[in-house]
């Protein structure tokens, strides 16, 4: 999808201004998420899901009414929609202080730019890994 660019005055809230814009991750449109489809079987759970999509298109909504940090967080978790649930637990738990070493936290950096393109959430873990070493709180390598 090429991302318009999006008013805040005119096209938020997007569930309201901009439903042209709104799909599952199935390629519905948010117009035929209803309670009939449901009733009907036509909707799966994970038609109920945000898509990467929606959550660039809030990013860029926060960050155009200056919210930066809301906006870097909602272009993360588009990031993270390609990463299994349980992975992202994992990389949760080895954000932790003293959780994970500094070879750990560049590997875990490295992995999300290579396999999933995530490259704003690599740049969040290889920062946490700096402020992490100047504060001591790496864990020791065994």
């Amino acid at each position: 999808m090429t991302e318009p660019t999006l008013d805040p005055a005119t096209d938020y809230p997007l569930s309201v201004h901009r439903r042209d814009l709104l799909f599952t991750p199935n390629g519905k449109s948010i117009d035929d998420i209803t309670i009939e489809a449901v009733v009907a079987g036509d909707i799966e759970s994970t038609d109920l899901r945000i898509t990467p999509d929606t959550l660039r298109l809030q990013a860029q909504i926060s960050e155009r009414v200056g919210r930066p940090q809301l906006g870097a967080n909602l272009r993360r978790a588009a990031e993270m929609t390609a990463i299994s649930d349980a992975r992202v637990l994992e990389i949760y738990n080895a954000l932790r202080p003293n959780a994970s070493t500094r070879s750990e936290l560049d590997a875990i950096a490295d992995e999300l730019t290579t396999e999933y393109d995530a490259t704003h959430l690599a740049e969040l873990v290889r920062e946490a890994a700096e402020v992490y070493e100047r504060r001591d709180i790496l864990a020791k390598s065994e």
